[in-house]
């Protein structure tokens, strides 16, 4: 049976139109799933009985289930989510200067292969729904209902490539961003990709508000292929001239998200790299400090190494910020949690 949350506004129209109720009960009911957050159909105290029932034998209205909850001294915490399908996924709750930040997921495994990713060592099994991206997003925001607290930005940026899973991420962010839904704003909502250059020529014609963030890691082709297979495919050359479009086509700044890997990615040459690859966008580089994945051989940067280059790139022109490191303590890393209980 399908779950109420796959419906966007649009969605809810045509469903109660087809089945003879008024479409303006649309906003009604998206009040009830998504203001006052509701866990059963029959809350919906100012909707018939008749709706009420159709609503029970056509959908479900049921949270994930937490398999496993982590949480780090910094405050970060790490959900693993059970699916109705007994699929494991997790989501990241965040804390920052400027808020709250949920990071959500957007596949079952992954394919793209990234050597230094947890979220790689085990395959795509499938993709998630629109429903099971967005009630990652109201369980987060029902856990921060707790302390009177309200979640300010998502990033679609956990396991799986979201543009591998376009129509779905793209519903699950319209239901996420409407003013009726969670009403997160779209200059507050963030789509993270390896570089799928079909998917960010579709996304170019969306013309919407969300950022587009790439995870770029290496500033080279060589490195690169070594790194991120999807550049065998898309090599820089390519992905940047879809960026290029999508920049000129949207005015969007774009962000590239980079984990400094010690010794591999995050030295002089590689920062002279990246200055060349972006002198010409509207752009700014995060640099990340990578999380350790116990399977693979792969070191953060350390302290000393990260400042440098971000003073390399600071001093060469390039916008840049260092990312304060998260969650160190715990499986931080993108399906390092859902690894570990599989095993």
């Amino acid at each position: 049976m399908k779950s109420i949350y796959d419906l966007n506004m649009n969605d809810l129209n045509e469903y109660l139109l087809e089945n003879n109720f008024k479409s303006f009960h649309s906003k009604q009911i998206f009040k009830w799933l998504y203001e006052k957050r509701i866990s059963s159909f029959d809350q919906m105290s100012d909707i018939s009985k008749t709706m009420i029932e159709k609503f029970k034998e056509d959908f479900t209205i049921e949270d994930l289930k937490i398999v496993d909850k982590q949480v780090s001294k910094d405050g970060t915490e790490k959900y693993l989510f059970a699916l109705s399908d007994g699929s494991l996924i997790e989501t990241v709750l965040m804390i920052f200067d400027y808020g709250y930040s949920a990071c959500v997921t957007s596949q079952v495994g992954c394919n793209m292969g990234c050597k230094f990713c947890a979220s790689g060592l085990l395959k795509k099994q499938r993709d998630l729904t629109s429903g099971e991206i967005v009630l990652q997003v109201l369980m987060i925001q029902k856990r921060l209902d707790e302390i009177n607290e309200r979640l300010g930005n998502i990033v679609v940026m956990g396991t799986g490539e979201p543009f591998d899973n376009y129509d779905n991420v793209m519903k699950a962010l319209s239901i996420i961003n409407d003013p009726y839904g969670l009403a997160i704003g779209a200059r507050h909502i963030s789509i993270s990709t390896c570089g799928l250059v079909p998917g960010i020529n579709r996304f170019a014609l969306e013309q919407v508000q969300y950022n587009l963030a790439i995870s770029l890691h290496a500033p080279n082709d060589e490195l690169r292929n070594q790194l991120m297979p999807i550049n065998n495919a898309y090599p820089l050359d390519e992905l940047f001239k879809a960026l290029k479009n999508y920049a000129s086509s949207n005015n969007r700044r774009l962000t590239f998200e980079y984990l400094l890997i010690q010794d591999l990615n995050d030295q002089e040459i590689h920062a002279k790299q990246i200055k060349e690859l972006l002198k010409d966008l509207n752009a700014y580089i995060n640099l990340i400090p990578y999380n350790k994945v116990s399977e693979l051989d792969y070191e953060s940067s350390n302290e000393e190494n990260s400042l440098r280059f971000y003073d390399l790139l600071k001093k060469n022109g390039v916008a840049v910020t260092l990312r304060q490191k998260k969650g160190d303590d715990i499986d931080a890393a993108c399906g390092q949690l859902r690894a570990n209980k599989l095993k």
